[in-house]
């Protein structure tokens, strides 16, 4: 059937292409997403209608958001080009700033039962946190790493702390460059939960700072993380509880 006999068959169709043109107009989706300042859950509700929106959502309002969100980061991250490219796409860093990614099980971090992931209604992300992240040797990378996301247990077991971070430009970073240097194979369990591609175990490839646990407020060799080929970063660790006045 040719495409003038099912317009013929369907003449709603012609009214309904019409009547989605609005909708699918760039200009009219970011006056009504500035609107309502970005609003988060209505932007994946939009990513979610149909393709075509999925597809505007993907090249333009995700990296919007995340330049209103994080204006500081993301003109670091790109080197302050408005036009800049981000490993794995800005959905995938929209995604990390505000989705804490859960966790489960590892070869390195056991826990007693896995921990779910849930939108993070505020993060700071901070290149002074990523700096303890890097070894001596790759102190010139830029990382950015959130504050860690306290997850209660249990009654007779420290809190568990989720935090995530990105590089910038990993691909010519001197992490990455340390980890094919030293043919670290890539971790066979875990994918990265931002942009789905394969990652390193930090941990394993013995690239673990101690000012990291410092950083994160937790003890040396309670920690683990991963960093991924687009230069995610995702871990866990153990929080050091805070005794209070009457408990000292």
């Amino acid at each position: 059937m040719s495409a003038a006999q099912r317009r013929r068959l369907n003449p709603l169709s012609q009214e309904t292409e019409s009547d989605d043109s609005g909708i699918l107009n760039e200009c009219v989706l970011l006056l009504v997403f500035e609107s309502i300042k970005w609003d988060l859950q209505v932007l994946c509700l939009t990513a979610s209608v149909n393709r075509k929106l999925r597809a505007i959502a993907k090249r333009l309002l995700w990296r919007k958001l995340c330049v209103y969100r994080a204006p500081r980061m993301v003109s670091a991250l790109v080197n302050g080009s408005p036009n800049g490219r981000i490993g794995g796409g800005w959905d995938a860093l929209a995604k990390l700033m505000f989705f804490c990614c859960g966790c489960e099980s590892t070869r390195n971090f056991k826990l007693s039962r896995p921990s779910p992931g849930h939108f993070a209604g505020a993060s700071r992300f901070s290149k002074t946190s990523g700096r303890s992240f890097l070894t001596k040797k790759c102190r010139a990378d830029l990382l950015f790493v959130s504050d860690p996301c306290e997850h209660p247990v249990g009654d007779k077991e420290d809190d568990l702390g989720i935090y995530r971070g990105v590089f910038r430009g990993f691909l010519r970073s001197n992490t990455r460059a340390c980890l094919i240097g030293r043919q670290v194979a890539f971790d066979d369990r875990v994918r990265c939960p931002y942009c789905g591609t394969r990652v390193w175990s930090m941990t394993a490839a013995r690239l673990v700072p101690k000012s990291a646990a410092r950083r994160l407020g937790s003890r040396d060799g309670r920690l683990e993380y991963f960093v991924c080929v687009n230069g995610h970063l995702h871990g866990t660790c153990w929080l050091v509880p805070l005794s209070s006045d009457e408990e000292n």
